[in-house]
Protein backbone atom coordinates (compact mmCIF):
# COMPACT_ATOMS: atom_id res chain seq x y z
CA UNK A 1 0.00 0.00 0.00
CA UNK A 2 1.01 3.63 -0.26
CA UNK A 3 1.54 5.77 2.58
CA UNK A 4 -1.73 6.78 3.33
CA UNK A 5 -3.52 3.60 1.73
CA UNK A 6 -4.78 5.25 -1.18
CA UNK A 7 -2.99 3.24 -4.22
CA UNK A 8 -2.06 -0.31 -4.09
CA UNK A 9 0.11 -2.82 -5.72
CA UNK A 10 -1.89 -6.19 -7.04
CA UNK A 11 0.08 -8.68 -7.08
CA UNK A 12 0.04 -11.72 -9.25
CA UNK A 13 2.33 -14.96 -10.50
CA UNK A 14 3.47 -15.05 -6.77
CA UNK A 15 6.56 -17.45 -5.66
CA UNK A 16 7.45 -18.33 -2.65
CA UNK A 17 11.00 -17.70 -1.79
CA UNK A 18 12.00 -17.74 1.97
CA UNK A 19 9.79 -18.02 5.14
CA UNK A 20 8.38 -14.23 4.96
CA UNK A 21 9.96 -13.19 1.00
CA UNK A 22 8.81 -14.12 -2.39
CA UNK A 23 8.83 -13.32 -5.99
CA UNK A 24 5.66 -11.87 -7.69
CA UNK A 25 4.35 -9.30 -10.44
CA UNK A 26 2.68 -6.17 -9.76
CA UNK A 27 0.53 -3.49 -10.91
CA UNK A 28 2.01 -0.59 -9.30
CA UNK A 29 -0.02 2.67 -7.75
CA UNK A 30 1.63 5.30 -5.83
CA UNK A 31 3.69 3.44 -3.40
CA UNK A 32 7.23 2.57 -2.97
CA UNK A 33 8.92 -0.58 -4.11
CA UNK A 34 12.07 -2.87 -4.73
CA UNK A 35 12.84 -3.86 -8.42
CA UNK A 36 15.90 -6.52 -8.28
CA UNK A 37 17.20 -4.93 -5.06
CA UNK A 38 16.78 -1.30 -5.45
CA UNK A 39 14.31 0.83 -4.62
CA UNK A 40 11.61 3.23 -6.52
CA UNK A 41 9.42 5.40 -5.99
CA UNK A 42 5.70 6.05 -7.82
CA UNK A 43 4.09 9.15 -7.03
CA UNK A 44 0.90 8.73 -8.87
CA UNK A 45 -0.92 6.39 -11.16
CA UNK A 46 0.73 7.63 -13.76
CA UNK A 47 3.89 9.04 -13.22
CA UNK A 48 6.78 7.07 -14.08
CA UNK A 49 8.56 5.46 -11.18
CA UNK A 50 11.78 7.37 -9.78
CA UNK A 51 14.43 5.17 -8.96
CA UNK A 52 16.55 5.96 -5.36
CA UNK A 53 19.62 3.37 -5.35
CA UNK A 54 21.17 1.87 -8.03
CA UNK A 55 23.45 -0.22 -6.41
CA UNK A 56 21.34 -3.18 -5.86
CA UNK A 57 23.13 -6.31 -6.40
CA UNK A 58 21.76 -9.82 -6.07
CA UNK A 59 23.36 -11.50 -2.90
CA UNK A 60 25.51 -8.25 -2.50
CA UNK A 61 24.26 -5.09 -1.70
CA UNK A 62 20.25 -5.09 -1.00
CA UNK A 63 18.02 -2.10 -0.67
CA UNK A 64 14.32 -1.59 1.08
CA UNK A 65 14.47 -5.69 1.89
CA UNK A 66 16.30 -7.76 4.15
CA UNK A 67 18.76 -10.23 3.66
CA UNK A 68 18.08 -13.94 4.24
CA UNK A 69 18.97 -13.57 8.46
CA UNK A 70 17.37 -10.02 8.78
CA UNK A 71 14.45 -11.94 6.80
CA UNK A 72 14.33 -14.61 9.11
CA UNK A 73 15.51 -13.63 12.87
CA UNK A 74 15.16 -9.55 13.00
CA UNK A 75 12.24 -8.27 11.00
CA UNK A 76 10.10 -11.45 10.43
CA UNK A 77 8.98 -9.42 7.37
CA UNK A 78 9.42 -9.20 3.32
CA UNK A 79 10.33 -5.31 3.70
CA UNK A 80 13.04 -3.19 4.92
CA UNK A 81 11.09 0.49 4.58
CA UNK A 82 9.20 2.33 6.48
CA UNK A 83 6.68 5.06 5.43
CA UNK A 84 6.17 8.46 7.75
CA UNK A 85 3.20 8.85 8.88
CA UNK A 86 1.66 12.03 6.38
CA UNK A 87 3.55 9.89 3.53
CA UNK A 88 6.24 12.79 3.47
CA UNK A 89 9.32 10.66 3.79
CA UNK A 90 10.37 6.95 3.25
CA UNK A 91 13.09 5.25 5.39
CA UNK A 92 15.22 2.23 3.99
CA UNK A 93 17.54 -0.10 5.09
CA UNK A 94 20.12 -1.29 2.95
CA UNK A 95 22.23 -4.62 3.57
CA UNK A 96 25.85 -5.39 2.48
CA UNK A 97 26.30 -8.97 2.44
CA UNK A 98 29.60 -9.24 0.36
CA UNK A 99 31.06 -9.90 3.09
CA UNK A 100 28.67 -13.19 4.25
CA UNK A 101 29.69 -16.42 3.39
CA UNK A 102 27.37 -18.25 1.64
CA UNK A 103 25.65 -21.46 1.75
CA UNK A 104 24.67 -23.43 -1.24
CA UNK A 105 22.86 -26.66 -1.80
CA UNK A 106 21.39 -28.41 -4.77
CA UNK A 107 17.70 -27.43 -6.75
CA UNK A 108 17.17 -30.73 -8.33
CA UNK A 109 13.73 -29.96 -10.32
CA UNK A 110 12.84 -31.66 -13.45
CA UNK A 111 15.95 -30.78 -15.54
CA UNK A 112 18.79 -32.74 -16.56
CA UNK A 113 21.32 -31.02 -14.65
CA UNK A 114 20.72 -29.76 -10.90
CA UNK A 115 20.89 -26.52 -10.04
CA UNK A 116 22.37 -24.66 -7.63
CA UNK A 117 20.98 -22.03 -5.11
CA UNK A 118 23.55 -19.87 -3.50
CA UNK A 119 21.90 -17.89 -0.48
CA UNK A 120 24.58 -15.62 1.81
CA UNK A 121 23.84 -17.01 5.29
CA UNK A 122 26.07 -16.21 8.38
CA UNK A 123 26.84 -18.77 10.72
CA UNK A 124 27.43 -18.41 14.73
CA UNK A 125 30.94 -16.70 14.78
CA UNK A 126 31.03 -15.59 11.11
CA UNK A 127 30.95 -12.24 9.43
CA UNK A 128 27.34 -10.42 9.31
CA UNK A 129 25.75 -7.95 6.92
CA UNK A 130 26.91 -4.62 7.14
CA UNK A 131 23.97 -2.74 8.00
CA UNK A 132 22.58 1.06 7.22
CA UNK A 133 19.84 3.33 7.30
CA UNK A 134 18.72 6.16 5.19
CA UNK A 135 15.46 8.55 4.90
CA UNK A 136 14.40 9.94 1.17
CA UNK A 137 12.00 12.70 0.55
CA UNK A 138 9.06 11.14 -1.31
CA UNK A 139 8.68 14.38 -3.74
CA UNK A 140 12.30 14.42 -4.07
CA UNK A 141 14.19 11.11 -4.21
CA UNK A 142 17.34 12.52 -4.89
CA UNK A 143 17.65 13.79 -1.73
CA UNK A 144 18.84 10.84 0.67
CA UNK A 145 20.04 11.34 3.76
CA UNK A 146 21.67 8.67 5.98
CA UNK A 147 20.85 8.02 9.82
CA UNK A 148 24.12 7.77 11.52
CA UNK A 149 25.04 4.64 14.07
CA UNK A 150 25.16 5.85 17.65
CA UNK A 151 29.12 6.99 18.34
CA UNK A 152 28.78 4.08 20.75
CA UNK A 153 27.80 1.39 18.16
CA UNK A 154 30.95 2.37 15.69
CA UNK A 155 32.84 -0.16 17.35
CA UNK A 156 32.06 -4.05 17.02
CA UNK A 157 29.17 -5.49 14.98
CA UNK A 158 25.55 -4.21 15.82
CA UNK A 159 21.99 -4.74 14.66
CA UNK A 160 19.23 -2.91 13.10
CA UNK A 161 16.38 -3.96 15.22
CA UNK A 162 13.56 -2.08 14.94
CA UNK A 163 12.40 1.33 12.65
CA UNK A 164 9.45 3.26 14.07
CA UNK A 165 8.25 6.62 12.86
CA UNK A 166 6.79 8.91 15.42
CA UNK A 167 6.13 11.77 13.01
CA UNK A 168 7.31 13.06 9.58
CA UNK A 169 10.15 14.50 11.33
CA UNK A 170 11.14 12.52 14.41
CA UNK A 171 11.98 8.76 13.87
CA UNK A 172 12.78 6.25 16.81
CA UNK A 173 14.98 3.50 15.73
CA UNK A 174 16.73 0.49 17.85
CA UNK A 175 20.11 -0.48 17.46
CA UNK A 176 21.35 -4.06 19.28
CA UNK A 177 25.12 -5.01 19.54
CA UNK A 178 25.90 -8.31 18.39
CA UNK A 179 26.21 -9.88 21.98
CA UNK A 180 22.20 -8.96 22.42
CA UNK A 181 22.27 -7.86 25.43
CA UNK A 182 22.23 -4.33 24.82
CA UNK A 183 20.03 -1.69 23.28
CA UNK A 184 19.81 1.34 21.98
CA UNK A 185 16.79 3.36 21.36
CA UNK A 186 17.43 6.23 19.71
CA UNK A 187 15.22 9.27 18.65
CA UNK A 188 16.43 11.45 16.04
CA UNK A 189 14.70 14.66 14.54
CA UNK A 190 14.92 15.98 11.28
CA UNK A 191 16.33 19.83 11.76
CA UNK A 192 15.49 20.69 7.62
CA UNK A 193 18.76 19.37 6.23
CA UNK A 194 19.96 16.12 8.20
CA UNK A 195 18.62 13.84 10.93
CA UNK A 196 20.58 14.43 14.04
CA UNK A 197 20.13 12.37 17.39
CA UNK A 198 18.20 13.42 20.15
CA UNK A 199 17.21 11.82 23.60
CA UNK A 200 18.03 7.92 23.49
CA UNK A 201 17.16 5.36 25.98
CA UNK A 202 19.67 2.32 26.54
CA UNK A 203 18.68 -0.58 28.00
CA UNK A 204 21.08 -3.33 29.05
CA UNK A 205 20.03 -7.71 30.17
CA UNK A 206 22.58 -9.42 32.28
CA UNK A 207 22.97 -12.91 31.77
CA UNK A 208 20.31 -12.81 28.99
CA UNK A 209 19.17 -11.41 25.96
CA UNK A 210 16.94 -8.44 25.02
CA UNK A 211 13.46 -8.96 24.37
CA UNK A 212 11.82 -12.26 24.61
CA UNK A 213 12.51 -12.98 20.81
CA UNK A 214 13.86 -10.04 19.09
CA UNK A 215 13.59 -6.31 20.71
CA UNK A 216 9.62 -5.61 21.11
CA UNK A 217 9.10 -2.29 19.30
CA UNK A 218 8.19 0.86 20.65
CA UNK A 219 4.96 1.92 20.16
CA UNK A 220 4.14 6.15 20.58
CA UNK A 221 1.32 8.49 21.36
CA UNK A 222 0.53 11.37 20.02
CA UNK A 223 2.03 13.53 22.84
CA UNK A 224 5.48 12.00 21.77
CA UNK A 225 5.64 9.55 24.53
CA UNK A 226 6.60 5.86 24.32
CA UNK A 227 5.12 2.46 25.58
CA UNK A 228 7.37 -0.28 25.29
CA UNK A 229 7.06 -4.05 26.63
CA UNK A 230 10.54 -4.70 28.84
CA UNK A 231 11.65 -6.37 32.06
CA UNK A 232 11.15 -5.23 35.04
CA UNK A 233 13.37 -5.28 38.41
CA UNK A 234 12.23 -8.21 39.57
CA UNK A 235 12.42 -10.03 35.64
CA UNK A 236 9.56 -10.08 34.19
CA UNK A 237 7.84 -8.16 30.99
CA UNK A 238 5.54 -5.56 31.58
CA UNK A 239 4.50 -2.58 30.37
CA UNK A 240 6.51 0.63 31.03
CA UNK A 241 6.30 4.26 29.32
CA UNK A 242 9.24 6.44 28.16
CA UNK A 243 8.56 10.15 29.14
CA UNK A 244 11.73 12.47 28.43
CA UNK A 245 14.35 9.83 28.47
CA UNK A 246 12.78 8.16 32.00
CA UNK A 247 11.12 5.08 32.48
CA UNK A 248 7.77 4.61 34.26
CA UNK A 249 6.54 1.29 34.76
CA UNK A 250 2.71 0.95 34.08
CA UNK A 251 2.01 -2.77 34.93
CA UNK A 252 3.56 -5.10 37.29
CA UNK A 253 3.40 -8.61 39.26
CA UNK A 254 4.46 -11.94 38.67
CA UNK A 255 2.74 -12.40 35.15
CA UNK A 256 4.16 -11.38 31.62
CA UNK A 257 2.28 -8.52 28.89
CA UNK A 258 2.67 -10.27 26.04
CA UNK A 259 2.28 -7.33 23.29
CA UNK A 260 0.92 -3.92 22.80
CA UNK A 261 -2.17 -4.35 20.52
CA UNK A 262 -2.68 -0.45 20.19
CA UNK A 263 -2.34 2.77 21.24
CA UNK A 264 -4.82 5.66 20.80
CA UNK A 265 -5.13 9.31 20.87
CA UNK A 266 -5.67 9.49 25.10
CA UNK A 267 -2.44 7.16 25.74
CA UNK A 268 -3.42 3.63 26.73
CA UNK A 269 -6.16 4.52 28.66
CA UNK A 270 -8.44 5.69 26.11
CA UNK A 271 -12.65 6.41 25.85
CA UNK A 272 -13.12 4.19 22.50
CA UNK A 273 -16.97 3.12 22.93
CA UNK A 274 -15.88 -0.10 22.00
CA UNK A 275 -13.51 -2.58 21.27
CA UNK A 276 -13.66 -6.24 19.98
CA UNK A 277 -12.33 -9.33 22.67
CA UNK A 278 -11.12 -12.58 20.69
CA UNK A 279 -11.04 -15.83 23.08
CA UNK A 280 -8.91 -18.40 20.85
CA UNK A 281 -9.40 -20.37 24.03
CA UNK A 282 -9.54 -23.23 25.43
CA UNK A 283 -12.60 -23.85 23.52
CA UNK A 284 -13.52 -22.95 19.97
CA UNK A 285 -12.19 -19.59 19.23
CA UNK A 286 -14.65 -16.47 19.69
CA UNK A 287 -14.49 -13.10 18.94
CA UNK A 288 -17.54 -10.48 20.36
CA UNK A 289 -17.76 -6.63 20.33
CA UNK A 290 -17.94 -5.40 23.85
CA UNK A 291 -18.93 -2.25 25.72
CA UNK A 292 -15.83 -0.18 26.72
CA UNK A 293 -17.29 1.23 29.69
CA UNK A 294 -19.02 -1.97 31.64
CA UNK A 295 -17.85 -4.69 29.38
CA UNK A 296 -20.91 -5.99 28.58
CA UNK A 297 -21.22 -7.56 25.32
CA UNK A 298 -23.16 -5.61 22.48
CA UNK A 299 -22.64 -8.06 19.67
CA UNK A 300 -20.80 -11.75 18.52
CA UNK A 301 -18.94 -11.45 15.78
CA UNK A 302 -17.73 -14.44 14.98
CA UNK A 303 -18.76 -18.07 17.25
CA UNK A 304 -17.48 -20.32 14.77
CA UNK A 305 -20.53 -22.14 14.93
CA UNK A 306 -20.70 -23.81 11.47
CA UNK A 307 -17.09 -25.38 12.56
CA UNK A 308 -18.96 -26.72 16.29
CA UNK A 309 -21.29 -28.20 14.47
CA UNK A 310 -19.42 -29.98 11.66
CA UNK A 311 -17.57 -31.40 14.60
CA UNK A 312 -20.82 -32.53 16.75
CA UNK A 313 -20.82 -35.93 15.91
CA UNK A 314 -16.82 -36.64 16.04
CA UNK A 315 -15.56 -37.84 19.31
CA UNK A 316 -12.70 -35.01 20.17
CA UNK A 317 -9.57 -35.26 22.44
CA UNK A 318 -9.95 -33.65 25.80
CA UNK A 319 -7.03 -31.90 27.35
CA UNK A 320 -5.75 -32.00 31.32
CA UNK A 321 -3.49 -28.94 32.40
CA UNK A 322 -0.87 -29.32 35.46
CA UNK A 323 1.81 -28.57 37.13
CA UNK A 324 4.98 -30.41 38.25
CA UNK A 325 6.59 -29.44 41.03
CA UNK A 326 10.06 -29.26 41.27
CA UNK A 327 12.66 -27.84 44.09
CA UNK A 328 13.58 -24.81 42.28
CA UNK A 329 11.16 -24.25 39.48
CA UNK A 330 7.68 -25.77 37.75
CA UNK A 331 7.20 -27.85 34.69
CA UNK A 332 4.00 -26.77 33.02
CA UNK A 333 2.49 -29.75 31.56
CA UNK A 334 -0.40 -30.48 28.98
CA UNK A 335 -2.21 -33.90 28.26
CA UNK A 336 -4.38 -34.29 24.72
CA UNK A 337 -6.32 -37.24 25.87
CA UNK A 338 -8.63 -39.82 24.16
CA UNK A 339 -12.60 -39.72 23.93
CA UNK A 340 -13.21 -41.66 27.06
CA UNK A 341 -10.45 -41.42 28.51
CA UNK A 342 -10.30 -43.76 31.02
CA UNK A 343 -7.96 -43.63 34.40
CA UNK A 344 -7.58 -47.50 34.76
CA UNK A 345 -6.32 -48.34 31.31
CA UNK A 346 -2.99 -48.38 29.64
CA UNK A 347 -2.05 -45.63 26.85
CA UNK A 348 1.04 -45.17 24.73
CA UNK A 349 2.39 -41.63 25.32
CA UNK A 350 3.52 -39.62 22.87
CA UNK A 351 6.12 -36.38 23.66
CA UNK A 352 5.91 -33.11 21.61
CA UNK A 353 8.56 -31.15 22.13
CA UNK A 354 9.66 -27.76 21.20
CA UNK A 355 11.66 -26.10 24.14
CA UNK A 356 13.20 -23.18 22.30
CA UNK A 357 14.17 -20.59 24.44
CA UNK A 358 10.52 -18.29 24.67
CA UNK A 359 8.19 -20.90 23.79
CA UNK A 360 5.30 -22.54 25.39
CA UNK A 361 3.70 -25.71 24.19
CA UNK A 362 1.39 -26.09 27.36
CA UNK A 363 -1.64 -23.54 27.02
CA UNK A 364 -4.57 -23.19 26.47
CA UNK A 365 -5.51 -22.13 22.85
CA UNK A 366 -7.68 -24.14 21.05
CA UNK A 367 -6.25 -26.11 18.31
CA UNK A 368 -6.86 -29.20 16.00
CA UNK A 369 -3.81 -30.91 14.77
CA UNK A 370 -1.54 -34.16 14.60
CA UNK A 371 -1.72 -34.25 18.26
CA UNK A 372 -5.80 -34.31 18.27
CA UNK A 373 -6.01 -37.33 15.19
CA UNK A 374 -3.46 -39.19 17.47
CA UNK A 375 -5.52 -39.31 20.59
CA UNK A 376 -8.94 -39.62 19.11
CA UNK A 377 -7.77 -42.23 16.49
CA UNK A 378 -4.83 -43.69 17.83
CA UNK A 379 -5.69 -43.83 21.53
CA UNK A 380 -2.61 -42.15 22.47
CA UNK A 381 -1.63 -39.76 24.87
CA UNK A 382 0.33 -36.62 23.74
CA UNK A 383 1.90 -33.99 26.18
CA UNK A 384 3.73 -31.29 26.01
CA UNK A 385 6.06 -29.91 28.95
CA UNK A 386 7.46 -26.19 29.27
CA UNK A 387 10.86 -26.27 31.61
CA UNK A 388 13.16 -24.11 32.19
CA UNK A 389 14.21 -22.11 28.86
CA UNK A 390 10.39 -21.56 27.91
CA UNK A 391 8.82 -18.06 28.01
CA UNK A 392 5.80 -15.68 29.19
CA UNK A 393 7.24 -17.19 33.05
CA UNK A 394 10.08 -14.35 33.80
CA UNK A 395 13.41 -13.79 32.98
CA UNK A 396 14.93 -16.04 35.49
CA UNK A 397 12.84 -19.08 34.25
CA UNK A 398 13.38 -18.27 30.18
CA UNK A 399 17.47 -17.12 30.72
CA UNK A 400 17.96 -20.39 32.89
CA UNK A 401 19.52 -22.03 29.44
CA UNK A 402 21.18 -18.58 28.66
CA UNK A 403 24.90 -20.09 26.89
CA UNK A 404 23.60 -23.34 27.07
CA UNK A 405 21.60 -24.85 24.82
CA UNK A 406 20.76 -28.53 24.46
CA UNK A 407 20.76 -28.66 28.79
CA UNK A 408 18.37 -27.77 30.94
CA UNK A 409 15.62 -27.44 28.58
CA UNK A 410 16.68 -31.03 27.38
CA UNK A 411 17.21 -32.35 31.42
CA UNK A 412 13.36 -30.85 32.01
CA UNK A 413 11.52 -32.85 29.13
CA UNK A 414 13.24 -36.07 30.50
CA UNK A 415 12.57 -35.55 34.41
CA UNK A 416 8.82 -34.51 33.17
CA UNK A 417 8.57 -37.79 31.67
CA UNK A 418 9.83 -39.70 34.73
CA UNK A 419 7.18 -37.56 36.75
CA UNK A 420 4.40 -38.49 34.33
CA UNK A 421 5.26 -41.87 34.15
CA UNK A 422 3.80 -42.45 37.84
CA UNK A 423 0.22 -41.83 36.31
CA UNK A 424 -1.04 -45.24 36.13
CA UNK A 425 -2.49 -44.47 32.75
CA UNK A 426 0.67 -44.01 30.99
CA UNK A 427 2.25 -47.71 29.49
CA UNK A 428 5.98 -47.46 30.95
CA UNK A 429 7.15 -49.45 27.70
CA UNK A 430 5.17 -47.07 24.94
CA UNK A 431 6.98 -43.56 25.18
CA UNK A 432 7.89 -41.63 22.16
CA UNK A 433 9.17 -38.42 21.73
CA UNK A 434 8.91 -35.59 18.42
CA UNK A 435 9.25 -32.37 17.11
CA UNK A 436 10.19 -30.01 14.27
CA UNK A 437 13.11 -27.81 14.21
CA UNK A 438 14.05 -26.70 17.52
CA UNK A 439 12.00 -29.23 18.64
CA UNK A 440 13.94 -32.03 16.52
CA UNK A 441 17.09 -30.80 17.81
CA UNK A 442 15.57 -31.05 21.71
CA UNK A 443 14.26 -34.95 20.59
CA UNK A 444 17.68 -35.64 19.58
CA UNK A 445 19.38 -34.67 22.40
CA UNK A 446 16.65 -36.49 24.28
CA UNK A 447 16.66 -39.81 22.91
CA UNK A 448 20.76 -39.62 22.98
CA UNK A 449 20.84 -38.71 26.55
CA UNK A 450 20.78 -42.37 26.73
CA UNK A 451 18.48 -42.32 29.51
CA UNK A 452 16.08 -45.77 28.75
CA UNK A 453 13.15 -43.81 29.28
CA UNK A 454 11.88 -43.36 25.19
CA UNK A 455 10.77 -46.32 23.13
CA UNK A 456 11.05 -43.96 19.79
CA UNK A 457 11.69 -40.57 18.54
CA UNK A 458 11.12 -38.70 15.74
CA UNK A 459 13.11 -35.68 14.36
CA UNK A 460 11.96 -33.70 11.82
CA UNK A 461 14.56 -30.99 10.59
CA UNK A 462 17.11 -31.22 13.42
CA UNK A 463 19.85 -28.56 14.16
CA UNK A 464 22.43 -31.23 15.08
CA UNK A 465 25.78 -28.54 15.94
CA UNK A 466 25.03 -24.66 16.56
CA UNK A 467 27.67 -23.52 14.66
CA UNK A 468 25.89 -24.59 11.89
CA UNK A 469 22.86 -22.25 12.18
CA UNK A 470 22.43 -18.53 12.04
CA UNK A 471 24.40 -15.78 13.63
CA UNK A 472 21.61 -13.82 15.08
CA UNK A 473 19.19 -16.56 16.55
CA UNK A 474 22.22 -19.01 17.63
CA UNK A 475 24.91 -16.01 19.60
CA UNK A 476 21.65 -14.01 21.08
CA UNK A 477 21.22 -17.70 23.19
CA UNK A 478 24.56 -18.89 22.98
CA UNK A 479 27.19 -15.47 22.35
CA UNK A 480 30.12 -16.55 19.51
CA UNK A 481 31.48 -20.21 19.40
CA UNK A 482 35.26 -18.30 20.62
CA UNK A 483 33.61 -16.71 23.92
CA UNK A 484 31.74 -19.78 24.50
CA UNK A 485 33.21 -23.35 22.85
CA UNK A 486 32.64 -25.49 26.00
CA UNK A 487 29.16 -25.65 25.63
CA UNK A 488 28.89 -25.46 21.62
CA UNK A 489 30.71 -28.20 22.05
CA UNK A 490 28.76 -30.53 24.66
CA UNK A 491 25.54 -29.17 22.99
CA UNK A 492 26.10 -31.24 19.56
CA UNK A 493 23.52 -34.11 18.52
CA UNK A 494 26.78 -35.92 17.13
CA UNK A 495 28.76 -36.41 19.74
CA UNK A 496 25.87 -38.70 21.70
CA UNK A 497 25.45 -40.90 18.59
CA UNK A 498 26.13 -44.00 20.61
CA UNK A 499 23.37 -43.51 22.84
CA UNK A 500 21.12 -44.13 19.27
CA UNK A 501 21.70 -47.78 19.34
CA UNK A 502 18.93 -48.95 22.15
CA UNK A 503 16.02 -46.16 20.61
CA UNK A 504 14.41 -46.56 17.20
CA UNK A 505 15.43 -42.95 15.36
CA UNK A 506 13.60 -41.42 12.26
CA UNK A 507 15.65 -38.54 10.47
CA UNK A 508 13.40 -36.22 8.50
CA UNK A 509 15.00 -33.37 6.73
CA UNK A 510 14.16 -31.32 3.30
CA UNK A 511 16.96 -31.15 0.48
CA UNK A 512 16.27 -27.53 -0.09
CA UNK A 513 15.48 -26.60 3.92
CA UNK A 514 16.93 -22.68 3.91
CA UNK A 515 16.64 -22.27 7.54
CA UNK A 516 17.98 -25.46 8.88
CA UNK A 517 20.18 -26.86 6.22
CA UNK A 518 19.98 -30.21 5.10
CA UNK A 519 23.58 -30.24 6.75
CA UNK A 520 22.34 -30.94 10.06
CA UNK A 521 20.66 -34.22 9.09
CA UNK A 522 23.54 -35.32 7.18
CA UNK A 523 26.03 -34.83 9.93
CA UNK A 524 23.65 -36.70 12.16
CA UNK A 525 23.22 -39.46 9.38
CA UNK A 526 27.38 -39.64 8.98
CA UNK A 527 27.71 -39.92 12.82
CA UNK A 528 25.37 -42.50 13.17
CA UNK A 529 26.47 -44.60 10.73
CA UNK A 530 30.30 -44.27 11.92
CA UNK A 531 28.53 -45.62 15.09
CA UNK A 532 27.29 -48.48 13.23
CA UNK A 533 23.69 -47.37 14.28
CA UNK A 534 20.67 -48.72 12.18
CA UNK A 535 17.56 -45.70 11.87
CA UNK A 536 15.51 -44.74 9.21
CA UNK A 537 15.08 -41.08 7.05
CA UNK A 538 13.37 -39.49 4.85
CA UNK A 539 14.59 -36.81 2.64
CA UNK A 540 11.70 -34.64 1.24
CA UNK A 541 13.86 -33.52 -2.73
CA UNK A 542 13.03 -29.97 -2.92
CA UNK A 543 10.89 -29.09 0.19
CA UNK A 544 12.31 -26.27 2.42
CA UNK A 545 11.81 -26.05 6.38
CA UNK A 546 7.93 -26.32 5.98
CA UNK A 547 7.88 -29.79 4.26
CA UNK A 548 4.68 -31.22 3.17
CA UNK A 549 1.71 -33.08 4.72
CA UNK A 550 3.06 -36.00 3.21
CA UNK A 551 5.43 -35.66 6.16
CA UNK A 552 2.62 -36.65 8.97
CA UNK A 553 1.18 -39.87 6.95
CA UNK A 554 5.13 -40.88 7.22
CA UNK A 555 6.01 -39.69 10.91
CA UNK A 556 2.70 -41.36 11.91
CA UNK A 557 3.14 -44.76 10.06
CA UNK A 558 6.87 -45.20 12.08
CA UNK A 559 4.97 -44.22 15.32
CA UNK A 560 2.46 -46.82 14.92
CA UNK A 561 4.87 -49.52 14.16
CA UNK A 562 7.37 -48.08 17.72
CA UNK A 563 3.97 -48.75 19.62
CA UNK A 564 2.85 -52.33 17.96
Amino acid sequence: MSAHNEYAAFRSNYTKQWRHSFNASYTIYNLAFVWENDMYVKQSPSSPAARVTSDGEHNRILNGIPDWVYEEEMFSSNRALWWSPGGKRLAYAKFNDTGVHTIEYSWFGEDQYPTTVVIPYPKAGTPNPVVTLFVVDAENVTRVMPVAIPSSFNTGDHYLATVTWVTDERLAVQWLKRKQEHLLLQIYNFDGTSWTAGESLPLDQVNGWIGRFSPAEPVFATDMSAYLVMSDGKGYKHLHSVVAGKVHPLTSGPWEVVDILKVTDGGIVHNSSYYRMGCHGPGVPRFYLRNNVDGTEVNVLEDNSQFVELISDIQMPTTRHGTIKLRDFDIKYQLTLPPGFQESKKYPLLVDVYAGPGSQKANHRYSVGWSSYLASTENIIVASFDGRGSGFRGDKLMHAIYRRLGTYEVEDQITAVREIMKERFIDKERIAIWGWSYGGYVTSMALGAGSGLFKCGMAVAPVSKWEYYDSIYTERYMNEPLENADFYGSSTVTARAANFSSVQYLLVHGTADDNVHFQQAAQISKALVEKEIDFEAMWYTDEDHGLGEHVYSHISHFLLRCFA
